[in-house]
């Protein structure tokens, strides 16, 4: 197979994977003098990135650093000194360095003024050009060769492509019309590496029927009604989990549940149903009132209004919320005032499996951190970095997502400077 060469003696790195992670770690290494091809098995690199902000992107978020290093829950441990190197801060300077001025929306989260990734990506993709940086679109890659040389599929035919050193950046398993495809789990596997399993993260939930006779999903009448319809203004809540409902809303799909509350909640409902089969959240949909005054609207007589009627009136159910209460309580539970209060404000409902993989906007799982050292440099394989969404760790929606990645790719180019700062470019991989 042909060979692709540097253009020069410098110090060589091959990128694999154009998405944040990877560009972000060829802006560092370019900056630093190294060599950088990046390698991407899309025609064009940022494919997800631009997808992601289409409908507006979330760059990151502004709450307090606190409360943004806990949004990645079990692997805040190894995410958090990234985030302190390069944060929610540092990312606004620099998205604001490129042109583009990003401002906080009501929610906190932090777009840039035009709401767009295209003129983002753009500037960025102009400026890695002018420092040098080198691409190769079409680029699949499918492991390495006896000699260590990276392999890849192109539409020309197979090339390899040696360097001193490479940074994986191939992001997780969702997407995979996006090349966020998961094909690399096998690749690392086959090389003795120690991956986690991916799994739907930010996903949508099944949920279990509650009508005899069918196994999951709502009843004909509902979908067709609902499916695709947001229920807002609502909490929910995982039962037996001692964290505080979370006000928002979510949206009821064909058979489940999906939408930014259930993705805040996607690791633990996830997590429950592995273990127990299945999950159990709590809807309030009445958040605004107590269960005493609920209870003491719905039990007000009505006269001949109907409980529809009745129920919008005296406590703001209406809508999805009013067909789902039919939908999840008997005739008897629907007559019974104490009950359908406990309803209103606590309605179960139990979630079976999480929908699949490429629906997801992220994954959980990947190559695991301990296989890492701390400059992302997989242990026992000098040179070999990895960064971003392939590296085993999850974060709800929000900016969350983007910053790791972000921070992540910045520190593995740190890695690489590191690397080559203490062992230099004849350790070749």
């Amino acid at each position: 197979m042909p060979a692709l060469s540097p253009a020069s003696s410098a110090f060589h790195v091959a990128i694999v994977g154009g998405g944040p992670a990877g560009l972000m770690a060829a802006e560092t290494l370019a900056a630093a003098g190294l060599q950088v091809d990046v390698f991407d098995a899309m025609p064009s690199v940022g494919r997800k990135f631009l997808l992601a902000g289409k409908g507006g992107l979330n760059i990151t978020h502004s709450e307090a650093f606190e409360a943004f290093a806990g949004r990645y829950g079990s692997r805040r441990a190894q995410i958090e000194p990234m985030l302190q190197a390069f944060g929610p801060d540092a990312l606004r300077a620099w998205v604001e360095g490129l042109g583009v001025s990003t401002f906080v929306g009501s929610s906190g989260r932090v777009f840039p003024a035009e709401m767009k990734a295209a003129p983002l990506l753009r500037a960025w993709l102009a400026r890695l050009r002018a420092a040098g940086v080198r691409f190769h679109p079409r680029h699949r890659w499918t492991g390495w060769g006896d000699d260590g040389r990276l392999q890849f599929a192109t539409p020309d035919g197979p090339t390899s492509h040696s360097a001193d050193a490479t940074l994986l950046a191939l992001g997780g398993g969702s997407w995979a019309r996006l090349g966020s495809d998961g094909a690399w789990v096998p690749l690392l596997a086959a090389a003795g590496l120690d991956v986690a399993p991916l799994q739907p993260a930010n996903c949508g939930f099944v949920v279990a029927s509650p009508r005899a006779g069918q196994a999951t999903g709502w009843s004909e009448h509902l979908a067709s009604r609902f499916a695709g319809q947001p229920l807002k203004s609502i909490t929910l809540q995982l039962a037996g989990d001692p964290a505080p409902p979370r006000p928002g809303e979510a949206m009821l799909s064909a058979d489940g549940l999906e939408g930014s509350l259930v993705y805040a909640l996607s690791a633990a409902i996830r997590e429950r149903i592995a273990r127990d089969g299945r999950a159990t959240v709590l809807i309030d949909l009445a958040p605004g009132r107590s269960l005493e005054r609920v209870q003491a609207e719905v039990a007000h007589p009505r006269g001949a209004r109907s409980l529809a009627s009745h129920l919008q009136s005296r406590v703001g159910i209406a809508g999805l919320k009013m067909a789902l209460l039919r939908e999840c309580l008997s005739p008897a539970e629907l007559a019974d005032p104490a009950r359908l209060a406990a309803a209103i404000k606590a309605l179960p409902v139990v979630l079976v499996a999480p929908r699949p993989i490429d629906e997801a906007i992220s994954t959980a799982g990947g190559l695991r951190f301990e296989a890492l050292d701390e400059n992302l440099m997989v242990r026992g394989r000098p040179g070999l970095f990895c960064a971003g969404e392939m590296l085993d760790w999850e974060a709800p929606t929000g900016g969350y997502l983007l910053t790791a990645c972000f921070a992540s790719g910045r520190r593995a180019a740190e890695g690489v400077l590191a690397w080559r700062e203490g062992h230099g470019p004849d350790n070749i991989y």
